[in-house]
């Protein structure tokens, strides 16, 4: 089998393997918190991104990784997870948290998007082998971060209850119930 179709039916899998995992583990254990902490546990998984700068670390990778492919990569994941690390730094100012959370998102996904393309159009899927240790995070932690932030941005476009009650750790009323 070619480097080709290992790599593309590697990352398919790794798709549907976290496709899964997320669909019975993950998103329950997300819904079953409120907005700030699902965006914060996301937050906290993106700001490992910075791993992605092992893709221009000579030795872990080949020789060849195409450039175009490799630099993008490598800087794209360094600002995403300086932007959860940023959105996880200012959890108690609202405003700039759901600032930080948006741009983040927005940032990592078209990231990961134009990750996508330029890895194509330099035929990265032909050389994978290229990618050399690095090979496991376009085809396990890739997927996760994809999903996540599709998650994150679905649960930012939802309608939202009082952010700042959330904050201050203060118990949910219903719009029938009597505020003290």
């Amino acid at each position: 089998m070619s480097t080709k179709s290992l790599f593309q039916i590697h990352l398919f899998l790794g798709y549907v393997a976290w496709l899964l995992c997320f669909g019975a583990y993950i998103l329950p254990w997300l819904k079953s918190m409120d907005r700030i902490k699902a965006h914060r546990a996301i937050a906290t998984l993106h700001s490992f991104r910075f791993f992605g700068l092992v893709f221009i670390l000579p030795g872990v990778v080949g020789a060849h990784l195409p450039a175009s492919f490799a630099t993008f990569a490598a800087y794209g994941d360094l600002a995403t997870g300086l932007l959860a690390m940023l959105a996880l730094m200012t959890i108690r100012i609202a405003r700039v948290f759901w600032l930080f959370v948006v741009i983040f998102n927005l940032t990592g996904m078209a990231d990961l998007i134009l990750d996508y393309y330029h890895a194509i159009q330099a035929g990265l899927p032909a050389q994978a082998e290229e990618l050399g240790a690095a090979y496991a995070i376009p085809i396990i932690y890739v997927p996760l971060l994809m999903i996540t932030h599709v998650f994150a941005l679905y649960l930012l476009a939802r309608p939202q209850r009082n952010e700042a009650q959330a904050i201050a750790g203060q118990p949910r009323t219903s719009p029938n119930s009597p505020s003290s």
